[in-house]
């Protein structure tokens, strides 16, 4: 499947998600359908973080696009944002209302746990716009975004590779989530695309932002042999338990380099600013439509850091060429063949999983340690 098609498969199973969930247009207060309208000279935008926005992960590559949105628009637009917010409904529900009832012309909710109360609010108030980021449900004044992470986590799999002196590595994972099945799949068959002999633990935390026990995690992988750690959290602790440990360090989400810069390789990144930027303008211009968004390295929304001094020229030319075979529809990082942890083909020779398929990912690859907890 080519991205082409994957990004309108997206967002046909955007729209099928939404269409049963019953989410369909909002009327605005004077009766019409909220649809762009007219531009405006000045714009009220706001971001909701799940965690502290110097998280050094997650919260902090969006705080970088809001920052940059200030930047490029200058007395255009006036942001703000609230951070550390819960994925309890309740508590989300209160802090996107408290926005809305403030003005706010756009509301960015960064978080897959906002989707419902996102959904929620933006019923309430038709006139507002809001933006939701990792979900699927979509109305007349509500989107989603997103975007194929799973091919920087390929890449940075690489560098993993060879990185590692043992073949073991370890990854500090959230929740046993389809998206988070999805890159870490993604991120060892990278690795093994270098040595395909190369094996991988990993340990959950059911958090996204908890460095108490992503350092617990991270010793426990060291202890249990790994060299080379990675994560799917927020925080930069794996990298602090990396450094002193002698292990190589690949982050997630932002540039994390100096947090352990003897142990750092790369990370794959977002680069929220290319898709804020654009959304500002489109309500500056009064052309923002509800949307479906799922980006790529073609984009420039995903990516990677700067790669560590410990990166060889080599591995770095190797990784470019990947990437540039990735951007030209040359290569899917999910190109079978492919087996699953009992030695199954799951991706047959020759093909590529749906984009649905990859969305309901609930298999964890050949080479990995230790089972996929139900979710």
């Amino acid at each position: 499947m080519t991205k082409t098609w994957r990004k309108l498969s997206f967002m046909l199973v955007a729209a099928l998600l939404v269409g049963a969930c019953g989410t369909g247009g909002e009327e605005s207060a004077d009766g019409g359908e909220t649809d762009g309208g007219g531009g405006q000279e000045t714009v009220k935008a706001a971001w909701i973080y799940p965690s502290p926005r110097n998280d050094g992960g997650w919260s902090t590559a969006h705080d970088q696009g809001r920052l940059a949105v200030e930047e490029k628009f200058g007395d255009q637009v006036e942001t703000t944002f609230i951070e550390s917010v819960s994925e309890e409904p309740g508590a989300a529900t209160r802090a996107i209302e408290g926005l809305a009832r403030k003005g706010y012309d756009i509301i960015f909710t960064a978080s897959f746990g906002f989707m419902d109360p996102t959904l929620e609010v933006a019923k309430k108030y038709p006139d507002i716009y809001f933006e939701h980021c990792s979900g699927f449900k979509t109305a007349d004044n509500m989107s989603n975004y997103f975007g194929a992470m799973e091919e920087a986590k390929y890449l940075s799999g690489i560098a993993a590779a060879d990185a590692t002196q043992n073949g073991l590595m370890g990854k500090v994972v959230s929740f046993p989530i389809p998206e988070i099945v999805r890159l870490t799949n993604a991120f060892l068959l990278g690795a093994q695309s270098v040595n395909p002999d190369v094996r991988m633990k990993t340990l959950f935390t059911n958090s996204f932002f908890d460095p108490p026990a992503e350092k617990a995690a991270a010793e426990s992988l060291i202890d249990a042999g790994a060299d080379v750690l990675t994560q799917d959290v927020d925080s930069p602790a794996t990298g602090q338990v990396a450094e002193p440990a002698g292990a190589k360090w690949v982050g997630y989400n932002s540039d994390a380099s100096e947090v352990a810069p003897d142990a750092w390789l790369t990370a794959p990144i977002w680069n929220w600013a290319i898709y804020y930027e654009d959304r500002i303008q489109a309500v500056l211009d009064g052309s923002w439509e509800s949307q479906s968004y799922y980006g790529d390295l073609s984009d420039g929304i995903v990516g990677l850091a700067p790669f560590g001094d410990s990166v060889s020229q080599e591995t770095i030319d190797k990784i470019k060429e990947v990437e540039e075979q990735i951007k030209n529809d040359e290569f899917d990082v999910f190109d079978g063949p492919i087996k699953d942890q009992a030695g199954e083909i799951v991706v047959p020779e020759g093909e590529t999983p749906t984009l649905e398929e990859l969305l309901s990912m609930d298999y964890f690859v050949e080479g990995m340690e230790g089972k996929l907890p139900a979710s």
